[in-house]
Order: C-alpha cells, then structure tokens, then sequence
C-alpha cells in the first residue's frame, strides 16, 4: 500500500488552481493498494474523497478527511468484431490522452469528446458530453470496487442511470464506489459525427470536406481551444453551470420577450437553454468578483483570475444565478462539484 501523508496542498491536484489542504492523502497505483487501504484506521476513521484529475470539482475550503488519488493506468482491446471493439481504460488514465489513443488506432465515437479535461474514470459519474456526442452513446460498462469492504461491482449503462451530465454515482451511490476501469464500444471504420454545427463551420476553415475521425478531432480542439482558457495556464473547471432546461410554454414566453433567446428542443418536448448566453444577456461576460471572473470569451466558465479562493468563485456562481433568475426566472445548477 503507498504511504499516507498529511497535510497536502491540492493546489496543483484541481484544475481551478485552489489552494485548499487534504487532512490526509494517499495514491492508488494498483487495486491492492484500495484494498490494502481499506482495513487501515486512517481509512475506516475518516471521511473520503476520490479525487482524479480535479477538473470539475471546487474547493471552498479545506478537506478534513482522506484525499484518495486514483493513479490507476492502462488501455487494453477487450473485444472486437467486424464493425466494433470494446476498449477499456483504467480510471486514472488522461481522458484526451484516451482519446488520442482511440483516434490513432481509428477507433470512432469519443473524437467529439476531444480536450475534455479530466480522467477517464470521471467521463461515466459525469456522463461528460459535447459537440452532439455523450458517454452514454458509446458507453459499454464499468468496473468499480465499494468504498465500504472493496467488493468488485459491474456497472452496465442501465445500472449507470445517466442522465444530462449526471448519473447514479452523482445521486443515489454518491461517495460509494472507487471505479477502477471503463468500457467503451467503438466503431472500427472511422464514422464521423459532424450533427453539430460549429463542427461543420471549423470544417470548412479547415477546407477539409470529407474529414476522418482525426479530422473532426481537430476541429473540436480548434474550437475549445478558441473560446476556453487552458486550465494549466487560468483556473477553471470548464462549464460552470448546466443548461438549464425548461418547459415549452415556459420557452415560448421567454422567446416573445427575448427574440433571440438560444435554445433547442428536446425529446420530452421541453426546450434546453443555453445558460451561457442567459449569463451573457445579463452583463456578466468578463465580471469579476475578488479575483474570480466569468470568463471574456466563454460566460459558462468561470475562472480563477487572481489567486482567488474556492469561497470567492462560489460566491460569484451565487451572484450569476441570482442575476440569471432576476433577467430570466430561470435557475440555473451548478456542474461542478462544491467541496468543502
């Protein structure tokens, strides 16, 4: 088992670049170490957080408990067959780098997904998705190991419950498993998904036509890397807020009062806003707060501008919502996890 330290600065372990302190931290580089570490007093004495790549979680103030590190490493070719494999990556794995790994091989179904910051084992608890694509769609299942006495557990997608941008472990088992490895069924003919419309924009500035699975990637990096601040160089977690989602009487009132409301239907009838320019429509793009700010060219991040603390970006998501449901009467939730 590694050994447990005490009193370690999670600065560089979260993507907002938040100082805040774990009582006591430990990595899992191999499943023994989990379950090694799950009959030590240190362990069954305190309360835990998983932690992964930290790219969707703040901290508002320290962590008085057992900071676990998922380390877990590894990609290997579980099946295949004359159109599909199945690819499992271990938790700890870089979910670009994954990605990347995919794309090389011309495994297709996670390019869309490209320069999501993050582990792999976060992309289920998450359902991350973007640029018409979701977990869910290439999802195949998971391998995870209670919290409680290390019992091994299969997850298969009915059992994940995903929902937009959640699943079971966010709800009903939050807290209670370790996942160790996800599955993803791909398709081995490199078939592209370019349904969302600024795929097809950068595209064609590109001057690429008949684009690879490589290709869309690209455009996808092309995109994010225009309008999102890279975390290693300005704290952030990514999308702060959800889109919110709301009813289409609800929606078509907005829609006479704000002709250019943005916003798209779903299957259940209901409309999805995009909270993002509900922030921006409110004056907020670029505001800043004790040295958090809604970034200038994307209003859903926010980022730590200024060595700011957990408290002050909290505090400015409270002012952004306040202000969204004020304009709106709209609520807008939080993606990001608050711990603290």
């Amino acid at each position: 088992m590694s050994e447990i330290t005490t009193h370690i600065n999670l600065e560089k372990l979260n993507s907002f670049g938040i100082e805040a302190f774990g009582e006591y931290f430990v990595e899992i580089n191999k499943i023994n170490d989990l379950l090694q570490l799950i009959h030590h007093p240190t362990y069954t004495s305190n309360k835990k957080l998983i932690l992964g790549g930290g790219s969707n979680m703040l901290f508002t103030g320290n962590f008085n408990g057992l900071v676990i590190k998922n380390n877990l490493k590894g990609i290997e070719l579980i099946s295949e067959s004359e159109n599909d494999v199945v690819v499992k990556a271990a938790a700890g794995e870089i979910w670009h780098d994954f990605v990347l790994w995919c794309i090389d091989k011309n495994y297709s179904g996670l390019e869309n997904l490209s320069l999501i910051p993050g582990c792999v084992g976060a992309s289920p608890m998450q359902n991350i998705g973007a640029y018409g694509v979701e977990i869910k769609d290439v999802f195949e299942e998971l391998e995870a190991y209670t919290l409680i006495n290390g019992g091994k557990k299969i997850f298969s997608k009915q059992e994940c419950e995903f929902g937009y941008r959640e699943s079971v472990f966010k709800r009903d088992l939050k807290d209670q498993y370790f996942i160790a490895s996800v599955s993803f069924r791909l398709k081995k003919h490199g078939l592209v998904n370019t349904s969302y419309g600024a795929i097809n924009t950068e595209l064609e500035l590109m001057k690429i036509s008949k684009p690879s699975i490589k290709d869309v990637s690209q455009a996808v990096i092309n995109i994010r890397q225009s309008k999102l601040p890279d975390p290693k160089v300005l704290g952030n977690a990514g999308s702060f807020f959800k889109n919110p989602e709301v009813s289409s009487s609800i929606y078509n009132t907005l829609k006479i009062k704000f002709t250019d409301l943005v916003g798209y239907t779903l299957p259940n009838g209901n409309y999805k806003l995009a909270a993002g320019w509900l922030i921006e429509q409110c004056g907020l793009k670029g505001f800043e707060m004790n040295g958090a700010a809604v970034h200038n060219k994307q209003a859903l991040v926010l980022v730590n501008l200024n060595h700011c603390k957990g408290e002050d970006v909290y505090r400015l998501s409270e002012h952004i919502m306040r202000k969204v449901f004020e304009k709106f009467g709209v609520h807008l939730e939080r993606e990001v996890n608050i711990i603290g």
